[in-house]
């Protein structure tokens, strides 16, 4: 595998999302804080699911074809604005401080993480042939 930290990102992400679109009545208490950040809404939800689909789906693309970094980088652009909320809100005074840890390791370093290895990285030159 070309990338596992990639690999295992891309596949929470998915995995997530799916849960998200499939069960947003079993995902809402299922995940720690969420239920501090609103009511109930399952077309809310799957929303969210269904970016969180999209985003997984990129960095799972990108490990199988390095030409999807744009894919890989528009679903990690959500994740860092979707972490960026996450922080406003704990900055804010909306959430509890002690809510921000939470996000941290669930939110905002996936997303950096995320952002990190979908990167395009420079290519060795092509070798050329006479």
């Amino acid at each position: 595998m070309r990338n596992p930290i990639l690999a295992v990102l891309g596949l929470g992400l998915l995995a997530n999302g799916l849960f998200m679109l499939l069960a947003p009545a079993s995902w809402y208490p299922a995940v720690p804080g969420v239920s501090a950040t609103g009511p109930y809404n399952p077309h809310f939800i799957r929303d969210i699911g269904a970016a969180y689909s999209v985003s997984g789906a990129g960095l799972l693309a990108l490990l199988r074809w390095p030409q999807a970094w744009p894919a890989a980088i528009a679903g990690s652009a959500f994740q860092l604005l979707h972490a960026l909320i996450h922080v406003f809100d704990a900055l804010q005074g909306r959430v509890a401080a002690g809510h921000l840890l939470n996000d941290a390791l669930l939110v905002v370093v996936p997303a950096l993480a995320a952002l990190a290895l979908s990167w395009p990285r420079k290519a060795a030159p092509a070798a050329r042939y006479a």
